[in-house]
C-alpha cells in the first residue's frame, strides 16, 4: 500500500511540474512559483491575480497535478505484481 502512496504522489508531482512547464508563462517569462500558490492578500489581490491570469494559471497547474494523480492510481491498480 505504501509503495502505491509513493507512485501516486510521484505522479501528482510530476502532473505539477508539467502543469508549471505549460501554464506558467505570462509574456514569455516563468511566474515564480510563490507568486502563483501564495495567498491572494484580500479583494484588491484577488482582482490582480484575476487581471494578470495568476488565478487562471493556478487552475490550470493545479487541474494537471490532479490528472498525474488519477494517472497514478489507474497505474497501481493496473499494474500487475
Amino acid at each position: 500500500m505504501q509503495k502505491k502512496l509513493v507512485v501516486i504522489l510521484i505522479a501528482a508531482l510530476a502532473g505539477l511540474v508539467i502543469g508549471y512547464l505549460l501554464f506558467g508563462k505570462i509574456g514569455g517569462e516563468y511566474i515564480d512559483i510563490s507568486d502563483i500558490f501564495s495567498s491572494a492578500g484580500g479583494k484588491l489581490g484577488s482582482f490582480a491575480r484575476k487581471a494578470t491570469g495568476i488565478a487562471k494559471i493556478r487552475t490550470n497547474i493545479l487541474l494537471t497535478g490532479g490528472a498525474g494523480a488519477v494517472l497514478g492510481v489507474i497505474y497501481t491498480f493496473v499494474k500487475k505484481k
